[in-house]
């Protein structure tokens, strides 16, 4: 890298501070970027700055959007007494890519880890109660992961919400399609077993 100008070896130092990009990425990503068109990499440079100016959390699920609200929330064709709290936006659009969830969200900005010194008032748990209680709401949808963290703050959430007249479900969990049993996990296992259904 010392043997390029200033200005190169500036960009490549930057582009190497961005996770999963090492040296020789961010030095490929340079070359590329200075063999490309000016106005190419004008609205990149523009996009970028751009995006930390005007994205911001949804006012009402505090998902990321470009304005007050995001456009699940905006969207009146939702279902808006249907509400799925999920970790972060991974999860929501992980949700949201399956295809088979009409309703509305509440992120939580991560989950309860008393390891972790992340307690009910590190996360956005105040916020749910808030919104449970001006009585919009007829499901929430508790979709956390299933490993302790996971685990723990649903069943924080659920306990919380026990005084409302509410229906509060949990995201099925189990074995996957296509998987063999001799393969799969016993908490995995037994979660199955616990969530079994008619046929």
């Amino acid at each position: 890298m010392n043997h390029y100008p200033a200005s190169i070896k500036n960009v490549i130092r930057h582009l190497n501070k961005l996770p999963g990009i090492g040296l020789k990425t961010a030095e490929r990503l340079a070359m590329h970027l200075l063999s490309a068109p000016e106005p190419d990499v004008f609205e990149l440079s523009r996009s970028i700055g751009e995006l930390k100016k005007s994205i911001r959390l949804c006012s009402h699920c505090f998902a990321l959007s470009d304005g007050d609200l995001c456009r699940i929330c905006g969207n009146p064709s939702r279902d808006h007494s249907l509400l799925c709290v999920v970790e972060n936006q991974a999860d929501m659009v992980a949700i949201e890519n399956a295809g088979a969830y009409t309703g509305v969200y509440h992120i939580l900005q991560g989950l309860l880890s008393p390891m972790d010194n992340v307690g009910p008032d590190d996360i956005r748990i105040k916020e749910l109660i808030a919104k449970i209680e001006k009585g919009n709401i007829a499901e929430v949808i508790i979709a956390t992961g299933t490993n302790v963290e996971g685990e723990a703050t649903a069943s924080y959430i659920s306990d919380c919400l026990a005084r409302f007249s509410i229906s509060i479900t949990r995201i099925a969990s189990g074995v996957p399609m296509g998987g063999e049993l001799k393969y799969v996990d016993q908490v995995t296992l037994k979660k199955a077993m616990e969530a079994r259904h008619a046929v």
